[in-house]
């Protein structure tokens, strides 16, 4: 890494608890290296963003961190467990949850019923018993808890098809909380908002900082630079640079390959 900050140390080089670490972790779609040995720390309660251009892999992390790509090579640790062979699912009960770059929620039913099936689900029942979820208070309970940590209480009882893109967002967001999530991975949470739904969103999640850990992937330069503790940026599958926001703004070696510069910090918003 070119950046001082290493990827297991950070805020004045002292060593950071662990939550989440992989070693050699490595992705190939046919010729293309997706994951190229990636070395990730990520500390409890922080704000870690991924950037990078254009095809870096930074969604193939994602898979691989939540379970949905399995690796060729390497290994995953969450809390101290091995996890690098377990399904969704499992890494889901031990506390890691992810939010999809394309929203994908029951249209036809209230944002609350969508929280409480995401409770139902993280206990492990089937989709087919909705309905209980409907009525269930104990489900019910911790998703309108979820739904008004995210500013949706009085929107509850609303269908998701009348929700606006940006509630939506939130939605989804409060359907991963709903889990009780160590770790939340974030896949572009903004992405197709306008400024005003980009500024809620950036408060939200601001108010969740210190009692969530998130990994975010964010097309948002600002966004990403008002939020994270740290930054790995990532390029053609490896990261190239790990550290505080500051460092890899003024990083020469980030500004060439992330850019194709010589003179600019990261800025703009490259696709995934």
């Amino acid at each position: 890494m070119s950046t001082a900050v290493s990827a297991a140390c950070w805020k004045g080089g002292a060593v950071a608890d662990v939550l989440l670490q992989t070693e050699q972790l490595t992705r190939r779609f046919g010729g293309v290296t997706a994951a190229d040995a990636i070395a990730l720390t990520i500390a409890p309660n922080e704000v870690h963003a991924i950037i990078g251009p254009n095809g870096a892999g930074k969604t193939t992390l994602i898979g691989l961190l939540s379970g949905e790509i399995a690796p060729q090579e390497g290994s995953i640790r969450f809390a101290g467990t091995e996890i690098t062979g377990l399904p969704v699912y499992r890494r889901s009960q031990l506390g890691l949850a992810r939010s999809f770059q394309i929203t994908s929620l029951f249209r036809d039913f209230t944002a609350l019923d969508n929280v409480a099936l995401a409770v139902q689900a993280h206990h492990g029942h089937s989709f087919r018993f909705w309905r209980d979820a409907r009525r269930e208070e104990a489900l019910r309970a911790p998703a309108f808890a979820a739904i008004e940590r995210v500013g949706l209480s009085d929107r509850a009882s609303t269908r998701v098809d009348k929700l606006s893109h940006g509630e939506q967002r939130q939605l989804e967001i409060a359907m991963a909380l709903a889990s009780g999530p160590r770790l939340l991975l974030l896949d572009e949470p903004m992405a197709g908002m306008g400024p005003e739904e980009s500024a809620r969103m950036v408060q939200l999640l601001r108010s969740l900082k210190g009692g969530v850990t998130i990994l975010l992937i964010e097309h948002d330069m600002e966004a990403v630079f008002a939020l994270a503790d740290r930054l790995s940026v990532l390029v053609y599958g490896r990261i190239i640079a790990s550290g505080a926001p500051e460092a890899i703004r003024s990083d020469p070696a980030v500004r060439q390959a992330y850019l194709g510069e010589k003179d600019a910090a990261p800025r703009g918003r490259p696709d995934a």
